[in-house]
């Protein structure tokens, strides 16, 4: 079982959200939606069909500064955190990415000078989300129907998950490249309140991109080899 953490499964689900905001990213990805009344994490996830051990490490883990998990991950439900990486994915590539650029393009184009300089910044972004693309498409389509096999205990499977492991670089750089353009660069000396808004969605989107690196390497990983372990001892 966990050691005592910050969140439990008594805490009222409302509490976690005014106590950290940025556990509503979270909350969603489960697929939970909003109106909890005063219940408790417990009775929200029952109600929802979500395991609730999984969504507290999942919630922990982005809140503790020295999170650790005191067992073999066998409390973990790997198909609960597939589903949550997944919504995750689909809220990067089909709405925050996108409102991005889209609040790029009304930043640079607020003024006629600076409009010339429009296609260098979509450069850089556009291929910034490519490499975000390419990389979560690789597990939606590769590394999470492997793992559902693997569950399966599914014969001939030849892939493992250390290949995801060895494919899992960042994918930060173009973002810095980036940031570091709008930053230093950018023509505009005047005040401009949208370019500032786009900053500052950049560098939150930076920031919600790595957590959810950080929940597959130190959650989803260790999970899935514990699984592929006791396969092997099975063989």
């Amino acid at each position: 079982m966990f050691k005592q953490h910050k969140f439990s499964e008594t805490d009222k689900m409302s509490d976690l959200i005014n106590e950290n905001h940025s556990l509503l990213l979270v909350i969603s990805r489960f697929g939970l939606s909003l109106g909890f009344g005063d219940h408790s994490v417990k009775e929200v996830c029952a109600e929802n069909g979500i395991d609730c051990r999984t969504f507290l490490a999942v919630v922990n883990f982005l809140t503790e500064a020295n999170f650790e998990v005191e067992h073999d991950y066998e409390d973990i439900s790997i198909g609960s955190l597939i589903n949550y990486l997944k919504n995750a994915h689909v809220y990067f590539l089909e709405f925050k990415l996108p409102q991005i650029r889209n609040k790029l393009i009304e930043a640079v184009s607020s003024h006629d000078q600076n409009i010339p300089y429009l296609p260098v910044f979509l450069k850089f972004f556009d291929e910034y989300v490519s490499e975000v693309r390419k990389h979560m498409e690789y597990e939606d389509k590769v590394a999470f129907p492997y793992v559902i096999r693997l569950l399966n205990d599914e014969p001939g499977l030849t892939y493992n998950i250390s290949v995801f492991r060895h494919r899992h670089n960042e994918i930060e750089s173009k973002l810095v490249e980036l940031k570091n353009i709008l930053v230093k660069y950018y023509p505009d000396k005047g005040n401009n309140p949208l370019l500032t808004e786009v900053l500052f969605d950049v560098f939150s989107c930076e920031m919600d991109l790595a957590t959810h690196s950080q929940v597959e390497d130190f959650l989803f990983i260790p999970a899935v080899e514990a699984v592929e372990h006791k396969r092997n001892q099975k063989k």
